[in-house]
């Protein structure tokens, strides 16, 4: 930088995205009738059919604004999903410079003050929106994704020379990292990145990304980006799950030398097979709760951030834990036939014995 050029100050916000596992469902037109909120439809970046939209809608809630303990004022609003996540947006706004972008996402990216403040919010709503939930969880897992978001840079610069001429800078703000980073790293984290138009930017990390579009554009991304990292706690979720389930019936099968524990082999494979069922069923629901049918920007962007974050891993690892459970259904189903039919010849055995003392008995 030449002595004496001061750098040009752009504008935008930072959104701490930080998701909550709450329940098992969210009844989401009694909690909008509780709140009096509104639901939130997916806007894209062009003109769509109907049918390009969420299943459920999620329910916004806009919260008063909350000061930190360093003096920084966040705007927080939550949004309720049906299956159970509830998330919380927390937008800091901000004119600065690159270098002082990149130290800003250092010190936020992440941030457990952030962290405290969205999970003191959720649990404050909890007694009023109780009557809508089903099936609270004690533990909640969470999530939490940041997102740069710049409405006004100096000269508007197409999005491909943006990246071109602040790569670096931009994969730091991605990383959290306030010094260099190698160029292969740099690469590997400006790959994951795509516009729809000339003039906007998506560049996508696993922690944090980086939105260069007008405000009604860059909703399309945010939304996107945050119904990615709601699967992936879902998807995590159920991972947990199973792992619990599937420890519980290795410990089973391993002292099924007791005739009476092979006897309650089944209700062991109904609990197995019924938490199968459960858990097949809402990864059907997370999974196809917004469509992308018609807007193929949309549906690459959600294959990008879903990729990046890793969703697929972690559905993967569900789906071989519901194919394991499956066969362990069908080893408990088959001990206990064993144990069944094992107690029936002992019957039989018993009964052809009486039979043999009555007739002896009745020949002496």
């Amino acid at each position: 930088m030449m002595a004496g050029i001061t750098p040009a100050t752009m504008k935008g916000s930072l959104l701490g995205i930080i998701l909550h596992d709450i329940c098992e469902e969210i009844r989401l037109e009694e909690l909008r009738d509780t709140l009096g909120a509104k639901r939130v439809e997916p806007s894209f970046k062009h003109a769509t059919p109907e049918y390009v939209r969420f299943e459920k809608p999620p329910v916004v809630e806009q919260l008063e604004p909350i000061a930190l303990d360093g003096g920084e004022t966040l705007s927080p609003q939550i949004k309720y999903y049906d299956y159970g996540v509830v998330s919380v947006i927390l937008e800091l706004g901000f004119e600065a410079n690159w270098d002082e972008l990149v130290r800003l996402a250092a010190r936020w990216v992440p941030n457990p003050e952030l962290e405290r403040q969205a999970q003191q919010i959720v649990r404050g709503r909890l007694k009023r929106i109780a009557p809508a939930i089903l099936r609270p969880y004690t533990d909640w897992l969470s999530e939490d994704y940041y997102i740069f978001l710049l409405s006004d840079v100096p000269g508007r610069p197409l999005g491909a020379s943006l990246l071109s001429q602040h790569g670096p800078e931009i994969a730091e703000m991605l990383r959290g990292e306030a010094t260099l980073l190698a160029q292969s790293e740099i690469q590997e984290v400006l790959q994951a990145s795509l516009s729809y138009y000339p003039t906007d930017l998506v560049a996508v990390g696993w922690n944090a990304a980086l939105v260069y579009d007008t405000p009604a554009g860059a909703e399309t991304s945010v939304q996107i980006l945050e119904y990615a990292n709601s699967q992936l706690l879902e998807f995590r979720h159920y991972d947990e799950l199973l792992t619990r389930e599937l420890a519980g019936v290795y410990r089973s099968l391993k002292h099924r030398a007791s005739l009476w524990r092979r006897w309650r082999m089944r209700n062991e494979a109904s609990r197995l097979s019924s938490v199968t069922v459960e858990v097949t069923e809402l990864v059907e629901r997370s999974d196809t709760a917004i469509k992308f049918v018609s807007d193929m920007f949309s549906a690459r962007l959600y294959r990008l951030a879903a990729a990046k974050v890793g969703v697929p891993e972690y559905k993967n690892l569900v789906k071989e834990k519901l194919e394991i459970a499956d066969g362990l259904y069908r080893a408990l189903i088959d001990e206990f036939h064993q144990s069944s039919s094992f107690v029936l010849e002992v019957m039989v055995v018993i009964i052809l014995l009486i039979e043999l003392v009555y007739l002896f008995r009745g020949k002496y």
